[in-house]
């Protein structure tokens, strides 16, 4: 057995190339300066839309599986903000540019997406707390970092009509729910065998590499 600190940060860190590529993303980009075509963007929006009711049933699945009164809670209530909070956010932003939320609620997933949410199910049906965590976390901490550093280094002015969207994955809320996250399976996962540490890589990995898959979906539509 070997002890570990920070598990979350040392998942990360071997995954510090793809890391780098979805916050370089070009789609990323076209975001932060208000470049990205509106059609791409809606796109991505309905997409994700449909990406987040299987995240909602992963983390749901999560609280089910979770060892701990905390778990369970912290877990249930982020199922229901998702439902609620950021479904509604994108039903918002899509009524902004004309699309109607019957027309989200008709969204066929494609491919990538169905991919992305089955793999997260998958995760969260079989296997342990720590690698449901590790599943999950890539796209909470992923969209904290991106809205952060978009907020450092794109244009907010009313010009950019992206700059909602970063205001809301910037937020401090939105990093409270990445650092719970990531605390959570620092605090689940102290200490791992090295197969196990193999493991939590792939699936780390794995996450991170349909985020950028769902970044790349979006800016070839």
């Amino acid at each position: 057995m070997m002890a570990l600190m920070g598990l979350a940060e040392r998942l990360r860190r071997h995954a510090a190339g793809l890391w780098r590529a979805n916050l370089r993303h070009p789609f990323v980009h076209g975001i932060g300066d208000g470049s990205l075509p509106l059609e791409r963007f809606t796109y991505f929006l309905k997409q994700d839309y449909v990406f987040l009711i299987g995240y909602a049933r992963a983390l749901s699945l999560a609280s089910a599986k979770a060892p701990d009164h905390e778990g369970m809670t912290k877990f249930a209530e982020l199922a229901h903000a998702t439902l609620s909070q950021e479904m509604a956010l994108h039903r918002r932003y899509c009524a902004g540019f004309a699309i109607s939320a019957k027309a989200l609620e008709r969204t066929n997933p494609a491919r990538v997406t169905s991919a992305y949410s089955g793999y997260l199910i998958r995760i969260a049906k079989a296997g342990s707390i720590q690698e449901i965590a590790a599943a999950l976390l890539p796209c909470q901490w992923g969209y904290s970092d991106v809205g952060l550093h978009l907020a450092k280094t794109g244009d907010l002015s009313p010009n950019n009509r992206y700059r909602e969207w970063i205001a809301s994955y910037a937020s401090p809320e939105f990093k409270a729910t990445a650092d719970w996250l990531r605390g959570y399976l620092n605090r689940h996962g102290k200490v791992v065998t090295a197969a196990q540490m193999k493991r939590l890589d792939t699936i780390f990995a794995t996450s991170a590499r349909h985020e950028y898959a769902f970044w790349e979906m979006a800016w070839r539509s």
